[in-house]
């Protein structure tokens, strides 16, 4: 299968900060610090593979009893508008269902805000500046 849970640590989330970090952050300049990889410990981490290499993932940090936050959804380029994303989407969505929250929310960049809407999100609030561009706080009842 390719869409998995992964453990913290292995080799597979060292594979996912990799592409979080060529998709996300090396674009803008930043880096992931030690403390930021080691708050994940906690979150439910997902990739999907095609055989060994992980094209997509996505991250998902308990809030509350009700709520999970979608973070650090990438896919590679060139393999972006495939499919890849509403995939694991679905998925992180089903383990959120499963681990019996009721909310998924997230800071969407407001370029991928038309995707998240096509998937069921609706935008609560005004846009904001996060990691120097923009966002907008992007909310799904489960």
């Amino acid at each position: 299968m390719p869409l998995q849970i992964i453990d913290h640590g292995s080799l597979q989330h060292r594979k996912m900060v990799d592409l979080r970090f060529q998709m996300l952050r090396k674009p803008l300049g930043l880096t992931f610090s030690k403390e930021d990889l080691e708050a994940e410990k906690n979150d439910i981490l997902i990739g999907f593979f095609d055989e060994e290499s992980l094209e997509g993932c996505c991250i998902l940090t308990k809030e509350d009893e009700k709520t999970v936050r979608l973070r650090q959804m990438a896919v590679l380029s060139g393999l972006q508008g495939k499919g890849i994303g509403r995939v694991i989407m679905t998925f992180a969505e089903n383990i959120a269902r499963d681990r019996g929250f009721k909310r998924l929310n997230m800071h969407a960049r407001k370029t991928a805000q038309g995707f998240y809407e096509k998937l069921g999100y609706h935008v609560e609030g005004p846009e904001f500046e996060e990691v120097t561009i923009p966002h907008v706080e992007m909310v799904k009842k489960l």
